[in-house]
């Protein structure tokens, strides 16, 4: 009889705290949970674990529950509106966008700054169907962590019918160096050698590859490099707000 008394309160709880934990983050705004910002992000989260603690102790009081959910809500609202009118609070409780990549060159101290591998932008790119980062004139690390790259004029899509030009072949590049690391196996695939390479860098004054953070080669053998002091001093980057 005990546990079906408990199981009954469960019941109810679960019919009550549901709906209005929904009611409550359609007040806080229609977001999907990809485009959250950080503040929102962890209202969420805080929200799941009132709604959780609530649902699985039943020694809680329900109604400080609801009166929490309601409060969290009302919080987040107007710490929401604060950050309309206000755009440095903003850039206080949320991140910037930061910009990772620049005319082809990977910002190396931007990306050691959000902790980001090359490997991570590199897939960002693929996604946005960029195979090869010198086709990028700027990569913007958004505040909900994804890019949005701004492609070279060159590289910006124009119909082949409009141009009268036949299709060539796309030109996919191949990380060959990373933070001042060789990938001879890389090389090798692409029977690429190493004195080859070395050419190419003596040909652009780069003497170490110590120096290097990010470099790649197409199938074209274009090659293409980021030093680690490419745009060392990164207040030289026009500012990109919310």
């Amino acid at each position: 009889m005990e546990l079906l008394k408990e199981l009954l309160i469960l019941t109810v709880r679960i019919l009550t705290i549901i709906p209005l934990m929904l009611l409550t983050t359609i007040y806080m705004g229609k977001r999907s949970i990809g485009e959250l910002p950080v503040f929102d992000f962890l209202v969420i989260i805080t929200l799941g674990a009132v709604v959780g603690a609530d649902i699985a102790d039943p020694e809680i009081s329900h109604i400080h529950t609801a009166v929490a959910i309601v409060l969290i809500g009302l919080f987040q609202r107007i710490v929401s509106n604060m950050v309309i009118k206000h755009r440095k609070l903003g850039h206080i409780i949320t991140f910037e966008p930061t910009i990772v990549i620049q005319d082809g060159k990977l910002i190396y101290k931007n990306l050691k700054k959000l902790r980001y591998s090359v490997d991570n932008v590199l897939q960002m790119l693929r996604e946005k169907d960029i195979f090869d980062i010198n086709d990028v004139y700027l990569g913007i690390i958004e505040a909900n962590g994804r890019m949005s790259v701004l492609k070279k004029d060159s590289k910006t899509s124009v119909t082949l019918e409009d141009m009268n030009l036949t299709k060539k072949s796309c030109a996919i590049s191949y990380p060959i160096i990373i933070d001042g690391k060789i990938y001879v196996d890389v090389l090798q695939k692409l029977n690429i050698s190493e004195t080859w390479i070395k050419e190419q860098l003596a040909a652009m004054n780069i003497g170490h590859v110590d120096k290097i953070f990010f470099a790649s080669v197409n199938n074209k053998r274009e090659l293409h490099v980021s030093l680690k002091s490419d745009l060392e001093n990164v207040e030289d980057l026009l500012p990109i707000y919310h």
